[in-house]
């Protein structure tokens, strides 16, 4: 867990374990509201926390792809050094052979060569006897000796015989000659490119195994890049762990308030029904004694004061005046189907807005979609309600204060995510939860 992180943690524990309120019987003002926002500041802190655990599981997939991609590089170079390792050896191989067929090309040479030097003494030989004999006249002689026109023949097939013999012996001499060049030549070039197919085959081997060398270093860099990664993933957990834990013990806490709330508005309500059942019995005596005093001649008279608010009769009376614009139900919004979790009362001006029934105010404050609004526990006839009174121009009403059925919490407005002056009002039946799982048609029980 790093610093920062670590010192966030801190302070918020001291913060919500520091003003955490005794569950007593003395309603505090502000601590659902209190508690409300430091849940709101841990679980925003858990979220970013889990933003970096999810950040960092990206990264460790991303370090295990790049490693798979460099096993996979290095197995491709593994293979490619064998490949060149095997061409290394058929190169060496053929390298062999062509020294094997050199050795056996000097043998031919040197028997060439003596074949050669032989014919070179033989063809001075004959260029000697010529010479000295008169060259050509000498076969002239030889001719004109003849005896008769067969020993002619014979004589002339002779002299034929002699002149084609030495006329192959010198072209035999030359094509040995260039014969002997070109084996000369021919070898000497394929085992040049032999040796020059090989230098390089050992090249790439010296390149490939560096790169197979560096892909290794870099394995390695990503390894202890992983181990890295997966720690802080680790402490990061166990931080997002301990403010999910801090998380709950501030829903505890906020619901133990609730319903320490809840257990007011009881018995409140119980007080009020023995305060009625007290006001009953007294004007029942009353009666009963003004009856007497009348038969005496006496007489009262007496007047009621009119209610500050219209109220009702019952438990319950109307939030505000105006029209219902949007039932609770299903229903569209900007095109969209949605269900509309309360009731939308409607008007202009300036329309006070008043507490469904007796209770006491759980949370009074301003969000970003309800605007200003206001959170009301009831027990009637010993069942916990819930009312909610949202998009309000203001609120009059703060956490933990006692409210009658008909007081006023507040101005109808157009705060938060409205399209117009309106009060959007819910009723739960149960305590209010985030995805309104007790919600109710406020049509059950009120006669709007």
């Amino acid at each position: 867990m790093n610093k920062k992180h670590f010192v966030s943690l801190a302070i918020a524990a001291a913060l919500t374990i520091g003003s955490f309120p005794a569950m007593g019987t003395t309603a505090n003002a502000t601590s659902v509201e209190d508690l409300k926002k430091k849940q709101g500041e841990v679980s925003s802190q858990k979220d970013k926390i889990n933003g970096e655990i999810n950040k960092k599981k990206s990264e460790i997939n991303a370090n295990i792809s790049k490693q798979q991609e460099i096993k996979a590089k290095i197995a491709e170079f593994d293979a490619k050094i064998r490949d060149t390792e095997n061409k290394i050896a058929e190169k060496a191989k053929e390298i062999d052979e062509t020294n094997a067929e050199i050795d056996q090309l000097k043998e031919e040479i040197k028997e060439l060569e003596e074949k050669i030097k032989e014919r070179n003494e033989l063809l001075k030989e004959r260029a000697r006897a010529i010479q000295e004999k008169g060259g050509s006249a000498n076969y002239l002689d030889v001719l004109l000796g003849a005896e008769s026109f067969g020993d002619f023949i014979n004589r002339v097939t002779a002299v034929n015989t002699i002149v084609s013999a030495d006329k192959k012996i010198m072209d035999e001499q030359k094509r040995d000659q260039e014969e002997l060049e070109k084996k000369k030549s021919q070898v000497e070039t394929k085992l040049a490119e032999l040796e020059s197919d090989k230098a390089s085959l050992e090249t790439l081997k010296q390149d490939l195994n560096s790169e197979k060398a560096q892909k290794a270093e870099l394995f390695k860099q990503l390894e202890k890049q992983q181990a890295s990664l997966e720690k802080e993933k680790v402490n990061l957990q166990k931080e997002s762990n301990e403010l999910a834990k801090m998380e709950q013990q501030i829903g505890g806490e906020i619901q133990a308030e609730q319903a320490r709330l809840a257990e007011l508005a009881r018995q409140r309500e119980l007080e009020k029904k023995r305060q009625a059942e007290a006001a009953a019995a007294a004007a029942a005596k009353k009666a009963k004694a003004s009856t007497t005093s009348s038969s005496s001649g006496g007489s009262s008279a007496s007047a009621s004061a009119p209610a500050s608010v219209p109220v009702s009769s019952g438990a319950w009376t109307r939030p505000a005046s105006g029209a219902i614009t949007t039932e609770f139900g299903w229903d569209t919004l900007n095109g969209e189907s949605r269900y509309h979790y309360g009731t939308d009362i409607a008007a202009r001006g300036t329309v006070p807005v008043v507490a469904a029934a007796d209770g006491y105010v759980i949370k009074s404050h301003y969000s970003s979609s309800y605007g200003n609004v206001v959170y009301i526990t009831h027990s009637i006839n010993g069942q916990t309600f819930t009312t909610v009174y949202a998009h309000m121009s203001s609120a009059l009403v703060s956490s933990g204060q006692p409210i009658d059925k008909g007081q006023q919490i507040g101005y109808m407005g157009n705060t938060g995510y409205s399209f117009g002056q309106h009060l959007h009002f819910e009723l739960h039946q149960g305590s209010w939860n985030a995805a309104k799982s007790n919600a109710i048609n406020p049509r059950r029980y009120i006669n709007l």
